[in-house]
C-alpha cells in the first residue's frame, strides 16, 4: 500500500508539473475522486525534515506564489495578489536583515556582553522566530547571531510558518514568548481548508481557526517587556515596556467596533481568490486578506532597497516599490487627521491652534522607541516673510530649538524654534536619556497620540501610560475631562506686534522613523554590524516623511483684533493675591476659561463660578506672568495678566 501512495504522489507532481510548464492550452491537473480519498487518509501525512517545525516561504511559494498561468492568486480584474510577493518585501519579511535591528542588536551587547546570549535569544524570538524556536526546540540553548547568519529559517524573519503554526491559544504571552502549535497543523482564516496537498507535500495539516483573523495573533511580540540593567549591568528587577502596540490597540474602540490589525495591514479583497496555483477545481475564498503588512517604515524599508545585495536580500526594485506605496498611503491617509484653526486676534498676538487627531488603533506613533512624530508651524506674511516658525529641521534633519535631553510636551507655544514632538523617551536609572534598551528604566515622555477610545483607567494601561506632562494638557485626548477623544490641540500664541495685513498660516506633520540623535550613542561605538548601518544611514536620505499638512489664509486688521478683546475685561491686570475677575458686556457668554503660565503650562485654577457674564478666579501658582484663555459664545479670546 506504501508504494501504491508513493507512485500516486510522484505521478501527481509529475502532472502538475507540465501543468505549470505547459502553456495557457492546457489546463492545470485536477484530481480524480480516488486522489481526493488518498488525499484525505490521515496516512498521507508526510513528515518534515527530521526535527524541524517549520518551513521556509520557498515551501509556500509554489501554491501560493504568483500564478504563471494566471488562474489563481488574482483579483476580479487579473491584479496579481500573491501572498509572498507582496510579503517578500515588507518588513516582516526582512525582520532578520534589517540592518537598524542588527546593530541595535550590537549596540546591546557591546554594552552589556554579560548578558550576550539571552539578549539574541529574546532579540530573534520576533524577529527570526523560526529559527530561534526550532533551535529551542531542539535543546540547544540560546539562538545567537552567529546560530542567525547560517540558518536560512531564522534569515527567512517573520515568514508563513512564523504566524500560521502560532497555535489558537495566543493572546496571554508577550515578550516574545510564542505559543507554537508543534503538532504539524498550520492555521488559515478559511473554513474547510483542501489540505491534501499540503500535507502530502509539507507535511502540515491545515486547519480552519479563528484566530487567524483577530488582533491577538500579533500580540506575542508586539507587546515587548524587558529587564532593566544599572549602568554597571547589573539587573535591578524593573521592568521596561519597549513597545505595547498590542495594548493600546486593546485600550481604545476598535475592539468594540470589530476593526482589527489586520484590517488595516492586511486589507481585505471583497472578490473571491484562488489562493492556491494549480488546482483549477478549488473554491474562490473571500474576504482575502492580502499579505501587504504596510506599517509606517518607508524610511527603512527605501534604506534595504538601496542596499540589498550588501544584506542579502532578493527581491525585485518592483516588489519594494509596490511596499513603499502601500506604506507611503497608510501613512497619509490612514494615520492622522490634520487641522490648523484661527481662535482670534488681539494687538499684538493671534491665537491659532493645531489640532490632529489619532485615526489609527494604536498611539501615533507606535511600537519601537526611535520612532516620533513633528509638528511644523509657520506663519509668513503676503511678501513669504517668516513671522514665526516651529518644528523646523536643520540640514542633518536635526529639530531645530529641541532641548538636548529631550523636548517636553507643550500644550501652548509662544515662541519661535519651540516645537511639539510627539514621542516616547527612554530613561535610565539615574533619570537620564537612553538609547540603550536593556538601561531603559523610567519613562521620561510619552505623549504619543492615543487612539480613539483610550483612557487611563483601562486594564493595560500600566504598559501604555502617558507622561504626567501629557496628561497635565487639558484637551490631550480629553474633551471637559472626558478621555478617548484621540485628539490633542497644540496651542500657538504668535506674536505679531503691531501687525496688520494677510498672514498664511501653515501646518505639517513629519514621521521620523530613525530620528539622528536616536543613533548617537550607538554611532558612537563600533562593530562590524553598526559601522556597516552607519554607512548605510548616512548614505541614505534621512529626510522626515511628510505624513499631512493644512494650512489657511487670513487678514488682520486693527476692527477685528479689538472687536471680541475690547468685549471682555479681566481686572485687576496685577494682583498680589492671584484674585481676577472676569466680565463680558453681557451678549457674550463665558464657556471655558483656562490658564496657562509663561511657558505655555496649562495651569489649575480655584474659586471658578460657573457665571456665563462674570467669573472669580483664583491662580494659586507662583509670581509672574499668566495667560487667560477664554473661550466664550462668539470666539476665543487671551487676556495676559500678572500675579505678585
Amino acid at each position: 500500500m506504501k508504494k501504491i501512495f508513493i507512485a500516486i504522489a510522484v505521478i501527481t507532481s509529475v502532472i502538475l508539473l507540465l501543468s505549470f510548464v505547459s502553456g495557457d492550452n492546457v489546463k492545470p491537473y485536477q484530481h480524480t475522486p480516488e486522489e481526493l480519498a488518498f488525499f484525505s487518509s490521515q496516512q498521507a501525512q508526510t513528515p518534515l525534515v527530521p526535527g524541524e517545525w517549520f518551513l521556509t516561504s520557498a515551501s509556500c511559494r509554489g501554491c501560493h506564489g504568483h500564478d504563471s498561468l494566471g488562474q489563481a492568486n488574482i483579483d476580479e480584474d487579473g491584479n496579481d495578489v500573491n501572498l509572498v510577493s507582496h510579503w517578500e518585501s515588507s518588513m516582516m519579511a526582512l525582520s532578520a536583515k534589517d540592518p537598524l535591528w542588527r546593530a541595535k542588536v550590537s549596540q546591546e551587547i557591546l554594552v552589556n556582553p554579560g548578558h550576550a546570549g539571552p539578549l539574541q535569544d529574546k532579540c530573534t524570538s520576533c524577529h527570526a522566530p523560526t529559527g530561534r524556536y526550532n533551535h529551542f526546540y531542539r535543546g540547544l540553548g540560546d539562538f545567537l547571531m552567529t546560530d542567525l547568519a547560517n540558518d536560512t529559517l531564522g534569515l527567512d524573519g517573520v515568514n508563513c510558518t512564523s504566524c500560521h503554526t502560532i497555535s489558537p491559544s495566543v493572546g496571554s504571552t508577550f515578550s516574545g514568548e510564542i505559543p507554537y502549535d508543534t503538532t504539524r497543523t498550520i492555521y488559515g482564516p478559511f473554513m474547510a481548508p483542501f489540505f491534501g496537498p499540503m500535507q502530502l507535500y509539507e507535511g502540515y495539516t491545515p486547519v480552519y481557526s479563528a484566530h487567524m483573523d483577530e488582533s491577538r495573533l500579533c500580540s506575542s511580540c508586539h507587546t515587548l517587556i524587558t529587564e532593566t540593567a544599572d549602568l554597571s549591568g547589573n539587573l535591578t528587577g524593573q521592568q521596561f515596556v519597549e513597545q505595547a502596540t498590542y495594548h493600546e490597540y486593546q485600550n481604545s474602540s476598535f475592539p468594540a467596533n470589530n476593526i482589527k490589525c489586520q484590517t488595516c495591514h492586511m486589507p481585505q479583497l471583497a472578490s473571491p481568490v484562488v489562493i492556491a496555483n494549480g488546482f483549477i477545481s478549488l473554491t474562490p475564498r473571500t474576504p482575502f486578506n492580502q499579505h501587504v503588512f504596510a506599517g509606517a517604515n518607508h524610511f527603512m524599508l527605501e534604506l534595504i532597497k538601496n542596499n540589498k545585495a550588501a544584506l542579502g536580500v532578493d527581491v525585485a526594485d518592483a516588489r519594494f516599490d509596490s511596499t513603499l506605496d502601500a506604506t507611503s498611503a497608510n501613512l497619509r491617509l490612514n494615520s492622522i487627521n490634520l487641522n490648523v484653526l484661527f481662535d482670534s486676534a488681539m494687538s499684538d498676538t493671534g491665537y491659532f491652534r493645531v489640532k490632529i487627531e489619532n485615526k489609527v488603533g494604536h498611539k501615533f506613533p507606535s511600537g519601537y522607541p526611535s520612532r516620533r512624530v513633528v509638528v511644523q508651524f509657520i506663519v509668513t506674511d503676503n511678501a513669504n516673510d517668516t513671522i514665526f516658525k516651529s518644528g523646523l529641521f536643520d540640514p542633518t534633519y536635526r529639530v531645530i530649538g529641541e532641548n538636548p535631553a529631550f523636548e517636553s510636551h507643550h500644550e501652548m507655544i509662544n515662541q519661535s524654534n519651540v516645537p511639539q514632538i510627539y514621542e516616547i523617551v527612554m530613561g535610565d536609572v539615574n533619570g537620564d536619556y537612553t538609547s540603550v534598551l536593556e538601561r531603559a528604566a523610567i519613562v521620561l515622555k510619552d505623549n504619543r497620540l492615543p487612539p480613539i477610545g483610550f483612557t487611563n483607567s483601562h486594564s493595560t494601561y500600566d504598559t501604555c501610560v502617558i507622561s504626567a506632562d501629557a496628561n497635565a494638557d487639558a484637551d490631550f485626548n480629553k474633551l471637559n475631562t472626558l478621555e478617548g477623544t484621540g485628539i490633542d490641540y497644540t496651542h500657538f500664541h504668535v506674536p505679531l506686534g503691531s501687525f496688520s495685513g494677510d498672514l498664511k498660516v501653515t501646518t505639517r506633520v513629519f514621521y521620523q522613523t530613525v530620528p539622528p540623535k536616536f543613533v548617537e550613542e550607538m554611532f558612537a561605538m563600533s562593530s562590524p554590524e553598526i559601522d556597516t548601518f552607519r554607512t548605510m544611514f548616512n548614505n541614505a536620505d534621512q529626510s522626515p516623511f511628510l505624513v499631512a499638512t493644512d494650512s489657511m489664509n487670513l487678514t488682520i486688521t486693527e476692527i477685528k483684533q479689538q472687536t471680541l478683546q475690547n468685549s471682555i475685561k479681566v481686572y485687576p491686570s496685577i494682583s498680589t493675591s492671584g484674585e481676577f475677575t472676569l466680565l463680558t458686556n453681557g451678549d457674550i457668554k463665558i464657556e471655558k476659561v483656562e490658564i496657562f503660565d509663561a511657558n505655555g503650562k496649562n495651569i489649575e485654577i480655584q474659586n471658578q463660578n460657573e457665571d456665563l457674564v462674570k467669573r472669580v478666579i483664583v491662580i494659586t501658582g507662583k509670581s509672574g506672568n499668566y495667560y487667560i484663555r477664554i473661550v466664550t459664545s462668539k470666539g476665543v479670546t487671551v487676556k495676559k495678566v500678572l500675579k505678585l
